[in-house]
């Protein structure tokens, strides 16, 4: 008789043969954009889509997990990335949450490094997680800067920290020594926390304590089968994640882009806009046209 990891395996192999088979049938939507650039010190947030951010923040440049695949394998990206490399500014700094691979893309951040060097004559720095270091070690950036949680580094003025989440980091099934969690910059008068991926922790009590983060970036999306909230927020988590964080703006991500779990590609923003609303926060929740810069 099938033991039950097979039962197990089996069982995930028809759940991704169906996300495969969906995305494959699903037409790509979406439009991209130039990005505006930011004046006297002003905070600029462009969603690239999935968790991929374009900052401006202490006049600083700055991409965090980009990911402009077109397929991740054989998952299709659903909607058009909001920017393309070709029209951003040279990066300062390029930040990775973890080494998953709609995290960690390596050819969109060999694409940044050459993409800067070429218009500044130097790479940007990249920031990774503990152990993470060897994956991008050889994609052209001038600098590799590895963090733990707690630990910060600054750069021209603008510090960022390195911030528990509740997640794993493995690249593949036998490196799971390997960090992951999420970041808070602080620049001038602004701070911005990215989430990476997480479920929901008590942790974020402690960041919205020890960081005040003014603009926080929180994951909606892959939380169907209901195991997946073991390391994934769904909406009503994310929102109880913004009111523990006590930002002053909540800005969703992880969600429409590519369909990593079986919940339908358009319930996340529904269930976000429910529970903002019973949570009595929805006029602080800006969900970002990709591509479409916005000033907080």
């Amino acid at each position: 008789m099938p033991s039950m990891l097979d039962k197990a395996l089996r069982r995930r192999a028809r759940h991704f043969t169906r996300l495969v088979r969906h995305s494959v049938m699903t037409p790509r939507t979406g439009q991209t954009h130039k990005p505006v650039l930011a004046r006297d010190g002003q905070l600029g947030l462009t969603f690239i889509g999935h968790s991929s951010f374009f900052l401006q923040l202490g006049g600083k440049n700055v991409v965090i997990d980009p990911n402009f695949a077109r397929w991740l394998f054989v998952l299709k990206r659903l909607r058009q990335p909001g920017v393309l490399v070709r029209d951003l500014p040279a990066m300062d700094l390029v930040l990775v949450t973890h080494a998953h691979f709609d995290h960690l893309h390596r050819a969109s951040l060999r694409a940044i490094a050459r993409a800067t060097q070429r218009r500044r004559g130097a790479p940007p720095t990249i920031i990774v997680p503990t152990h993470v270091r060897d994956l991008v070690s050889d994609l052209g950036f001038s600098r590799i800067v590895e963090l733990d949680w707690w630990n910060s580094t600054e750069h021209g003025g603008l510090k960022i920290t390195a911030v528990p989440s509740r997640h794993w980091g493995a690249r593949v099934i036998k490196d799971a020594h390997r960090g992951y969690g999420g970041y808070v910059l602080q620049g001038g008068r602004h701070s911005v926390y990215h989430a990476g991926d997480t479920a929901y922790f008590t942790g974020f009590r402690e960041i919205g304590r020890r960081l005040h983060p003014e603009v926080a970036l929180l994951p909606i999306g892959a939380y169907n089968p209901p195991s997946f909230r073991n390391v994934h927020t769904n909406p009503e988590d994310a929102v109880r994640a913004f009111r523990d964080l006590n930002a002053r703006w909540m800005v969703p991500m992880h969600y429409g882009t590519f369909r990593l779990s079986h919940e339908p590609v358009e319930e996340p923003l529904q269930l976000l806009h429910h529970a903002a609303d019973a949570a009595g926060v929805q006029d602080r929740v800006v969900v970002m046209q990709e591509g479409v810069t916005r000033f907080f």
